[in-house]
């Protein structure tokens, strides 16, 4: 199959952004290449490298790409609407956020070698006390303490690398209790229930407005062996049911988690938690206004690079 590698420029601030403009237009991969991280892996007394280039750190702050694969059929109409987004973000991040240039460039290649290649780069990610995300091609022995999540990654949609996502595994390691329903809004891969289930929930519930989101999150759940404490429609939150959740998840963005705080509480229990994701600096007073004008109190407040996740109890 053949694809569109679309690059954009921008700049390590700006790099997260820019890379989830791309997850909305596809489905089958986002990179970021970002000497800054290198740099910073290198300075991590954890880490040890044979080798590195002596003028590596001199690039510092330089150009970073950041990379998604389109389908060749409708690459065209994806990067128009790409571009614009791109244009869209510039406005809203003028003086908050330097974007760099946002210029983009494409060119075709062969899906079996991306592909290849992306999987050799993806390893065991552990998060939180408990748990380890890992792609399901790779052996991995577990540790008695420890729950394994297994995903095919190939279908995208969270893995448990982004910040958001990992500051929900970790706040849901620590306000979930056994037997809990637990309800994910826009479960992507389904990580979230997934991991909720195998961590001790009695049930979960999880929704995506995407189809190809849904199909993976159905896949990932018969991996894992929760298929029978899950149910995962494909919907917009859990409209037209009275399925009451103990603990609900979303990692979306901050515009959509205020455009859904009208509905998000209406299906959580009183006393229950609510753990959101996906929220920039900017945006972050105004969501916590959105859901406490709901009657939801704030619990934590947790940061990892430019992003922010909160847990509020209704």
């Amino acid at each position: 199959m053949k694809f569109i590698e679309l690059t954009v420029h921008t700049t390590t601030e700006g790099s997260e952004l820019v890379a989830d403009v791309l997850w909305d237009h596809t489905v089958y991969g986002v990179a970021i290449s970002d000497v800054n991280d290198v740099i910073a892996l290198q300075r991590d007394k954890r880490t040890y490298w044979d080798y590195m280039d002596d003028g590596l750190a001199a690039r510092a702050g330089g150009d970073v790409l950041v990379k998604c694969f389109l389908p060749a059929e409708i690459a065209e109409e994806k990067i128009s609407a790409i571009r614009g987004e791109l244009d869209a973000l510039r406005v809203r991040s003028e003086g908050i956020f330097r974007l760099g240039s946002l210029e983009t460039g494409s060119r075709e290649v062969d899906g079996d070698d991306w592909i290849d290649i992306w999987k050799k780069h993806f390893r065991p990610l552990h998060i939180g006390e408990k748990v380890v995300v890992c792609p399901e091609w790779i052996a991995y022995e577990r540790k008695p303490e420890e729950t394994v999540i297994r995903l095919d990654s190939n279908m995208a949609f969270g893995t448990g690398e982004h910040e958001t996502t990992s500051m929900c595994l970790e706040l849901l390691q620590k306000y979930l209790r056994a037997g809990d329903t637990v309800i994910d809004v826009g479960c992507g891969s389904g990580i979230l229930g997934i991991a909720a289930v195998k961590l001790g929930a009695g049930f979960a519930y999880l929704t995506d407005i995407d189809y190809v989101a849904v199909q993976s999150a159905g896949h990932n759940s018969e991996k894992n062996g929760t298929a029978d404490r899950t149910r995962i429609a494909l919907s917009d939150l859990l409209e037209k049911s009275d399925v009451k959740g103990d603990l609900m998840l979303a990692n979306i963005t901050a515009d959509i988690l205020c455009r859904l705080a009208e509905s998000i509480p209406r299906n959580l229990r009183e006393g229950g938690t609510l753990i959101l994701s996906g929220i920039i600096e900017s945006k972050l007073r105004q969501v916590k206004e959105a859901y406490a004008v709901k009657g939801l109190t704030l619990l934590e407040e947790r940061r990892k690079g430019e992003w922010f996740a909160l847990a509020m109890r209704r």
